[in-house]
């Protein structure tokens, strides 16, 4: 699997924490009905469903074919569209963004932010959580390692993952006021025997440039070796998440 090439049947199957953790945020969010909310990196589109639930329009967006397809097939009755988070439009703005577990796949953090605020109308809502400072620090780490071992070559990873005040500054400068955020631990347990290279696999597009797939499956041993002693407890594997947690609104002016 090329590493930004979603396999969105072992997102939903062994992944599916990701959906599940985001309720939490979709209380935050407070959708009201008839509300225009925007699922910035929605996914297979589990929480753009629970949005439209509530009784607001709810729009998936997302630049993955594969997530998008598996969307539609799940929810036929809502509006998913591809696009990128740095630079997206749409007709109408809305009244809230809503993004849990995406933003740490954007580097260009900022190009994010004032696209968000683009799209929000005076005083609309952001709630958004993703990967904080020192989130899947060992994980990130053992491969990076395994990488250097079998090909010589260093390859750090390549998601962001701000501090809090880092991230306020962000938005604050993308013309959003901050109300409130938080950078918290998750230690988030994972499925099977083989759940830490079954995340590894998931996630690769974040760690691992090209590589033979002899070269991966090696990378893959040496990383579940380094890791059995941290991320294996009572009989299970375990993601060191931390997650960052902000709710903005925009600017009225």
């Amino acid at each position: 699997m090329p590493p930004n090439q979603w396999d969105s049947s072992l997102y939903d199957d062994k992944h599916n924490f990701v959906t599940r953790h985001g309720e939490d945020l979709l209380q935050l969010l407070a959708p009201q009905p008839g509300e225009r909310i925007l699922d910035a990196g929605c996914g297979t589109g589990h929480l753009t469903a629970a949005i439209a639930a509530s009784g607001a329009v709810a729009v998936g967006m997302d630049n993955s074919p594969e997530m998008l397809a598996k969307a539609r097939e799940c929810y036929p009755q809502i509006e998913f569209v591809p696009g990128d988070v740095t630079d997206f439009s749409f007709p109408q703005p809305f009244d809230a963004i809503f993004s849990n577990a995406a933003l740490h796949w954007v580097r260009a953090a900022e190009d994010a932010a004032r696209c968000m605020a683009r799209a929000l109308r005076p005083g609309g809502r952001l709630a958004v959580e993703f990967g904080g400072a020192g989130n899947i620090l060992h994980i990130a780490e053992a491969v990076r390692a395994a990488i250097l071992h079998v090909t010589g070559r260093d390859q750090p990873h390549q998601w962001y993952f701000p501090s809090i005040g880092e991230y306020a500054a962000v938005l604050e400068r993308s013309g959003f006021q901050v109300e409130a955020a938080w950078l918290f631990p998750r230690w988030t347990p994972l499925e099977g025997d083989t759940g830490i290279r079954d995340w590894i696999r998931m996630f690769r597009g974040g760690m691992i440039g090209p590589l033979t797939s002899t070269e991966f499956e090696e990378v893959l041993r040496l990383a579940e070796d380094s890791l059995r002693g941290v991320l294996y407890r009572d009989g299970r594997w375990h993601a060191g998440y931390k997650r960052l947690r902000v709710c903005a609104r925009k600017v009225l002016h």
